[in-house]
């Protein structure tokens, strides 16, 4: 008999989730650039709507009805399809939690989101990662590693930490392969930074099809990390599961209040889209001309770059190098990638200080 209470061994096998870093090494406070946060900041409703909260004495809507009405408003989606979470980070562990356990299979690619580790192993199941493309996601590689013991499939679109996406019917491609047992769980917290052009088609799949959810958060392009909302969309049976297991009230009175004023506020969404999609033109075409150095930006279509330094200037070298110059970033040999660094499109300022001190860092390695 132990001594003291003994965690399930699947717990044993998670490795927390470690946040985008806000200090140097010693401890100094720098620019962060390194959680993909919105550098326009909030919509001034959002921030007016937070200085006229309800009565903090009493428990918030733990139906989040307004905020689900607005949101099915500009998507097009009946509210009752509509679940919250904390965050779409929630969401995903719920998804996992829901539709698998012991001896079951969780897929997705390799360098995909971190939490889809952890949501696997929490639940039990086991994680199974299909190779890449190229640092995208290979359909065919995903449907050939699919087992009679796979229940959920996550794919992030665009993708986090490589920026690469799927286009429409891709993702039709890969719901296709799946058997209808299987939940495909579309992640897309960054799905707002897409031209409307490239859009992957994952709401209408969640309406149509019985075996898809999809997930959003209010933490990057609406400019509200710090409130905690996600909210996600399926067939009925599935936000009911959802429903069930997510926790009561877990949408605050701020982050309602906040939500409600910032996804009426579509006008800051594209301003913040078409922000992002000018000054991640710029900062790639700056990375582009140093691929002598052996710098190479991958092909993003998030508010971040995956930057790889493949010559003799290395990725950590320039993460500590930027800190001296104010910057925190995120490297990634957690990830499997210690030749990647993911930096968040910021201000044009930033980028340019940025690009900057990395060309000045390529031609001192010589």
């Amino acid at each position: 008999m132990a001594d003291s209470p003994q965690p399930k061994d699947w717990i044993l096998g998670i490795h927390a989730y470690v946040p985008g870093k806000s200090t140097g090494t010693d401890g100094k406070v720098l620019t962060k650039l390194s959680a993909n946060e919105n550098p326009l900041g909030s919509s001034a409703a959002a921030l007016d709507a937070r200085q006229h909260l309800g009565d903090p004495a009493r428990y918030p809507d733990p139906d989040s009805v307004e905020l689900r009405r607005a949101i099915g408003q500009v998507h097009g989606i009946e509210p009752a399809r509509i679940v919250m979470g904390t965050g779409s980070d929630e969401l995903l562990n719920l998804a996992a939690q829901a539709y698998a356990g012991p001896g079951d299979e969780v897929l997705y690619v390799r360098y995909g989101f971190s939490v889809y580790d952890i949501a696997a192993r929490r639940c039990g199941a086991v994680p199974v990662i299909a190779p890449d493309a190229d640092y995208g996601t290979d359909v065919d590689a995903l449907l050939a590693c699919v087992t009679d013991r796979t229940r959920v499939v996550f794919l992030a679109n665009p993708n986090n930490p490589t920026g690469s996406w799927l286009p429409r019917a891709e993702i039709a491609r890969l719901h296709a392969g799946l058997r209808p047992d299987i939940l495909l769980v579309l992640d897309g917290a960054y799905a707002e930074y897409l031209d409307p052009e490239h859009d992957d088609g994952a709401l209408e799949l969640a309406a149509s099809a019985a075996n898809v959810l999809v997930t959003r958060t209010f933490s990057k392009i609406y400019g509200l990390a710090g409130e905690r909302i996600g909210w996600g969309t399926g067939h009925a049976d599935v936000v009911d599961m959802i429903n069930r297991i997510r926790g009561p009230f877990n949408i605050s009175l701020s982050g309602q209040a906040t939500g409600l004023a910032a996804v009426r506020d579509q006008a800051f969404v594209e301003a913040s889209r078409r922000h992002n999609a000018q000054e991640r033109a710029r900062f790639v075409e700056k990375l582009e001309a140093l691929g002598n150095h052996g710098v190479r930006p991958l092909p993003s279509q998030a508010n971040f770059v995956l930057i790889l330094f493949e010559g003799k200037l290395t990725a950590e070298a320039v993460y500590l190098g930027l800190m001296d110059h104010g910057y925190i970033t995120r490297w990634l040999p957690g990830q499997g990638l210690p030749q990647g660094l993911r930096i968040t499109i910021g201000t044009p300022e930033q980028m340019d200080e940025i690009a900057v001190a990395i060309r000045s860092m390529c031609e001192a390695a010589k």
